[in-house]
């Protein structure tokens, strides 16, 4: 095909755009206000303020929320693993007999300082670029400064206190910990340490270095005069390890603890700012996207003004839509890096001893949320803690099955909330192990890893296929169904329900390509396919709806915040536009019908709801949904809340926004196939597709200009855009330019 000289100039020029956008800084990727928290004073507030003020550190494992208060700084933090309960075999969630447990808060460091809070010019930030929070203000004719990071090379909180005049620090540090225990003071280390009803052990410690001035101990707080500057180190940890033989229990934390915190207090500030930020850039930098400018009036507000616009006035905002998707990049980083535990439902910030649903693994969609955008949004390594989590709790899951099913019960499933030490709480949730075994299949088909595909994805896959195996219920026509079922949290339960049989299709399909990637079991392949193909499949109701249930009994106006009965849509692939349009097309019947009011305005709602729209190829409906989502659930953190807190809407949403620019679950890398007209020109670097491709594009007016795809592998790459698909040969580490 011949090109004219703007189309091969575009195909020469995007990849410098794109090197261009890559390296240099963009002010836009930060979240601030010039109000002082109402969570940072020394008494905690109620959480609704703690959610709504803090901005959240993390690296992976430790984690905090600062409030940038004044005269006094709060840093509340926590560890990912600090969890009371047990195995809790029987399932009581609550009360008397339950040992599920909770997640727990660790503690807070206080920092007091002399003077008062009336200062001008105040700000604090989160510039999430760079993973710093910061807090800047004037008295006096002194402008002062704090910066705060929670490094993973160096595994502490690290904060840095400054000021442009000498000796303007004074005031005292208390660090708390969250089960009232007692803290030591030693020279310039402060020390508090415990044990749980279950017997995790945890410790945390404080250095504090000051740049001139005095350290002085004051009881069980540090005192600090007329300081040029201070430097703080945190470090804490427990006892946890993933491990069930070992009961989930290894060694005391101190050791690790000192190690750190001993270690990090030798650096500068700007070196362990320089090592922290040297590691985040390396997954965070991955992406880039950019999908319009914001006016410069709006983009010069803080957070919470920026919000009211939207809400009010509907104001346009693309560099906070653009902001929105790398925040989910950021927090998915900040919470789940290898060798921690996965995101809970609070990612890793908790406030209290007793958390809403106890701050928990929840199996019937939000857990699985958390993960949406780790695959095509890069961050296939920040994947790898759920996998970790899920491994080690087999055991304990295959106990409970057992004991809830009967003893002749192959595999294994999980209940609806489950904790650390593999165990489950309330309500059964039958198909949710085959919903996890989605992210094992998931994790190979973008990365193409074979050693973890037969050493821990395809074993998994094939346990809970035994399950299923065991469970389907035959109906007198010979077709099976899963029995029992409620299309969570939606009931009444029933045989059959949509949810479970779409899952279980995709348990199946996925475990054939599992082991066909494998050239493993030939004859269970075609047992598994026989099973698949005899599953009472997918039915369009009376009024054109895709039914939730075997009969035709959905309520055209039931506005259920779940769309439970879509799952084949998204993140499943039984149904699509190009291969079953009726299906889709009563998919988006069902979807509509569920509205935007009332049970339906739940921030996790809103993220599935964009998924599902730009699956269905319906990309003002995906964009709506955004909007909404910063209309109706958006704290001046830019956190997602539930209401309460909840933070799989704000990771998720990364993943549902990545489906409107770049799709590949249908066997090809579909591009720009729900390009809203907010989003009329625009680029995206780094995006993944399966198969291992990295996929760059750039579009003006609406219309592709190009697009790069690099191959990690050997093999044939096919590309659709509109109409038009196109499939080469791919080398590895070779770029195909896809122009028009």
């Amino acid at each position: 095909m011949k090109q004219n000289n703007m189309e091969i100039l575009g195909c020469v020029l995007l990849p410098l755009l794109l090197l261009a956008a890559e390296t240099q800084g963009d002010g836009t990727r930060v979240i601030w206000r010039d109000q002082l928290s109402r969570a940072g004073s020394s008494q905690p507030a109620p959480s609704k303020y703690w959610q709504n003020d803090g901005f959240p550190l993390g690296n992976g494992r430790l984690g905090c929320m600062v409030f940038g208060g004044l005269p006094e700084e709060r840093i509340q933090f926590n560890v990912d693993s600090l969890w009371t309960g047990a195995q809790n075999l029987e399932g009581k969630y609550k009360g008397e007999g339950s040992t599920f447990g909770a997640y727990q808060l660790l503690g807070n460091l206080y920092i007091r300082l002399d003077g008062d809070a009336r200062v001008d010019g105040y700000r604090r930030e989160l510039d999430i670029e760079n993973a710093l929070c910061s807090v800047s203000y004037a008295r006096d004719g002194v402008t002062f400064r704090r910066e705060l990071l929670c490094s993973h090379p160096d595994q502490v909180i690290a904060a840095r206190f400054t000021a442009d005049q000498k000796g303007q620090y004074s005031g005292s540090i208390h660090l708390a910990g969250g089960h009232e225990e007692a803290t030591t003071v030693d020279g310039n280390r402060m020390t508090f340490s415990g044990k749980l009803d279950n017997g995790l052990a945890y410790e945390a410690q404080l250095i504090v270095l000051a740049d001139g001035g005095k350290l002085k101990a004051d009881g069980g707080k540090l005192a600090f005069s007329e300081c040029d500057a201070l430097t703080l180190c945190l470090a804490a940890d427990t006892s946890y390890v993933m491990d069930y033989a070992k009961k989930f229990m290894g060694e005391h934390p101190r050791k690790r603890v000192t190690g750190w915190v001993d270690e990090a207090s030798k650096r500068p500030f700007n070196e362990l700012l320089q090592r922290h930020q040297g590691d985040y850039h390396s997954l965070y930098k991955r992406v880039q996207l950019d999908i319009g400018t914001t006016d410069s009036e709006q983009l010069s507000l803080p957070m919470d003004k920026r919000l009211a616009n939207i809400k009010e006035k509907d104001t346009a905002d693309p560099d906070l839509e653009e902001l929105l998707f790398q925040y989910g990049r950021y927090l998915l980083i900040s919470c789940s890096r290898p060798g921690g535990l996965p995101a809970n439902l609070q990612g890793l910030w908790n406030d209290t001893n007793n958390p809403r649903w106890l701050s928990d693994y929840h199996s019937n969609i939000n857990l699985q949320m958390n993960y949406w955008g780790a695959q095509p949004a890069n961050l296939a390594e920040c994947h790898t803690p759920l996998f970790d989590m899920l491994d080690a709790s087999t055991e304990p899951f295959r106990q409970a099955t057992r004991l809830a099913f009967g003893d002749d019960i192959r595999g294994f499933t999980i209940r609806t909330s489950h904790n650390p030490y593999g165990g489950g709480g309330w309500h059964w949730n039958i198909p949710a192990s085959a919903w996890y075994a989605r992210h094992f299949w998931e994790h190979y088909a973008f990365g193409r890893d074979k050693t973890f595909l037969k050493r821990v994805a395809y074993p998994y896959l094939k346990e809970v296929c035994h399950y299923w195996e065991d469970h389907l219920k035959e109906l007198p026509d010979g077709r099976l169904v899963a029995p029992d079922g409620w299309s969570p949290e939606h009931g009444p339960r029933d045989d059959g329900v949509a949810h479970d049989q779409q899952i279980i299709w995709d348990l199946f399909s996925n475990t054939i390509k599992a082991a066909e990637a494998l050239e493993v079991d030939e004859a269970y392949r075609k047992t598994l396919a026989g099973l698949r193909d005899r599953l009472v499949g997918p039915k369009i109701g009376r009024w054109g709806q895709l039914q939730e249930w075997m009969e035709d009994k959905d309520n055209p106006e039931n506005q259920h915040r779940h769309t439970s009965h879509l799952y084949a849509v998204f993140p499943g692939y039984q149904i699509s536009r190009s291969k079953t349009p009726a299906f889709a097309e009563a998919a988006a019947v069902s979807l509509k019908a569920r509205g935007e009011s009332g049970d339906s305005r739940r921030e996790w709602a809103w993220t599935w709801r964009t998924a599902l729209w730009a699956r269905l190829g319906n990309a003002e409906m995906a964009h709506h949904m955004i909007r909404s989502f910063f209309k109706y659930n958006m704290l001046h953190n830019l956190i997602g809340v539930h209401p309460p807190l909840q933070l799989d809407g704000s990771l998720g949403i990364t993943g549902s926004m990545s489906e409107m620019l770049i799709q590949s679950h249908a066997g090809e890398i579909e591009l720009l196939p729900a390009l809203p007209t907010a989003w009329t020109t625009g680029r995206v670097q780094g995006l993944r597709a399966r198969s291992g491709f990295t996929v760059d594009a750039a579009w003006k007016d609406g219309k592709l200009v190009d697009a790069h795809i690099r191959a990690d592998r050997d093999g044939a790459c096919t590309v659709r855009y509109g109409d038009r698909v196109e499939t080469q040969q791919l080398k590895a580490g070779k770029t195909w330019t896809f122009c028009l």
